[in-house]
């Protein structure tokens, strides 16, 4: 089977997954979080977050759907650094995750909650 995407189908996904980089940057920038964005998301992460001498590392994802797929890097640190996946599920619900394959609503760390516990 072969899956053609057309240039509107890739630009939407791309555009998609710039605004939610963006809400979640500007979610860690209000609780006082440096955040770098990786530009186009060339690698694993997509953005390396700082603040007071820590450095985590997060890939993002989103998805109407109740569980995700996730077929990247599965390891827990990335460089000696702490790596998590991120995941919308729309209507503010933003879940962590360590990396798995599975990523499913309501089994990961509510993202507002992950940011209390790092400080």
């Amino acid at each position: 089977m072969v899956i053609r995407w057309n240039l509107t189908q890739i630009m939407k996904a791309k555009s998609k997954g710039y605004r939610v980089e963006r809400k979640i940057r500007l979610i860690l920038e209000n609780e006082g979080w440096i955040v770098i964005r990786s530009g186009g998301s060339f690698g694993e992460v997509d953005l390396v977050c700082i603040k007071e001498g820590k450095c985590i590392f997060f890939q993002i994802k989103s998805t109407k759907k109740e569980k995700l797929y996730y077929y990247g890097y599965m390891q827990e640190k990335l460089s000696g650094f702490p790596f998590y996946v991120l995941v919308d599920f729309g209507y503010g619900d933003i879940e962590v995750f360590k990396p798995q394959e599975v990523l499913e609503r309501g089994k990961g760390i509510p993202l507002k909650e992950f940011i209390a516990s790092q400080v």
